[in-house]
């Protein structure tokens, strides 16, 4: 456990974020709880102290670059260096592209993509002067993998896989000792597809197969603590990316047949839905969404992938089995 460090993390008061804040105060961090909800962020202020934690309710807009500056600013007066910072502040409009008008694909854009690049720079501003700490930028399937209705998210997350990309190689090339990962995710079963922006005539829903918020928070803890420079979450994203380098044009095809129905469900969104693309939507969402009877809250795939060498002997003493299994059968049909 590495307690008393200090994390800031963006997208704290819901989701991913809030599973992460969860996570980290499970082994004692400081954290720095950044988003617009000043209700929820207090809410898991609550959880991080009952969890043995400390935490700092810091309200801000990302898509703000001199607020997020200034709550950096406070979040190392108050808590000290910054160990760790979490980029996971996102928004989405659910509509085909011919529907969003330039203000909500600008409003995503900032949010899902600029609020980790204003993140990354905050936070580079204070870890270059000591040449330490840790950048986790979260990721998705749908960075490699763009699908229909969600145009805006998809460009938003391919964005954060260039800018990243470029960045490591400028730490590298600087032989900066500052670690900067981005964790992957498939689909969560967060608050996002109850208060995203909806334009379709039905409700939203993550593409199955769904995985608890959970599962990516163990992921981003581990990320944080471990030198890897990508970690897929779940089976499903690995299979995602893969198939996009494999055949593009066939993911094409499929999802131009599949990936409208996949992502709706029941009837029309309810009147009062909530939405938060430009103000906070109200209530304490936390972590999970609607979905928890159909979200896995484990992943095989997630396991073997943050246990390598562990998974690596499994696979090993299993095919040794496997082996002796097929040679004594072998043997027997010889002797008869």
């Amino acid at each position: 456990m590495r307690r008393n460090e200090v994390v800031v993390i963006t997208g704290a008061s819901a989701g991913v974020g809030r599973a992460a804040v969860r996570e980290f105060a499970r082994h004692g961090a400081r954290i720095g709880l950044i988003a617009r909800g000043r209700d929820r962020l207090e809410a898991a202020r609550r959880e991080v102290l009952q969890a043995g934690g400390e935490a700092l309710v810091l309200p801000c807009d990302v898509s703000d670059p001199d607020a997020l500056e200034a709550m950096a600013q406070q979040a190392e007066e108050q808590l000290g260096p910054i160990d760790v910072w979490i980029n996971d502040a996102m928004a989405t409009v659910f509509a085909e592209f011919k529907d969003i008008t330039p203000q909500e694909f600008k409003r995503v854009t900032e949010v899902t993509y600029l609020g980790q690049v204003y993140g990354t720079m905050s936070a580079l501003r204070r870890m270059l002067t000591r040449d330490r700490g840790t950048i986790v930028n979260v990721g998705s399937a749908l960075a490699f993998r763009g699908i229909p209705l969600q145009s805006a998210y998809c460009g938003a997350k391919h964005a954060i896989v260039g800018f990243s990309d470029s960045l490591r190689c400028e730490l590298a090339h600087d032989r900066r000792n500052i670690k900067l990962t981005v964790v992957h995710l498939p689909a969560m079963n967060t608050p996002q597809f109850t208060w995203g922006r909806n334009k379709m005539s039905r409700r939203s829903q993550p593409v199955p197969p769904i995985f608890e918020p959970e599962v990516a928070a163990e992921a981003i803890y581990w990320a944080a603590h471990h030198d890897r420079r990508e970690v897929f979450v779940g089976g499903p994203t690995f299979t995602v990316i893969t198939g996009q380098k494999i055949a593009p044009g066939l993911g094409d095809r499929y999802l131009a047949r599949t990936g409208y129905d996949s992502q709706m469900f029941d009837g029309a969104p309810p009147a009062d839905q909530p939405d938060n693309l430009f103000e906070p939507a109200p209530g304490d969402h936390a972590a999970r969404g609607e979905f928890t009877g159909r979200a896995s809250s484990y992943s095989a795939y997630t396991w073997a992938t943050l246990n390598r060498p562990i998974a690596m002997a499994l696979a090993a003493a299993a095919g040794l089995v496997g082996l002796g299994i097929a040679a004594g059968v072998r043997d027997g049909r010889r002797r008869r």
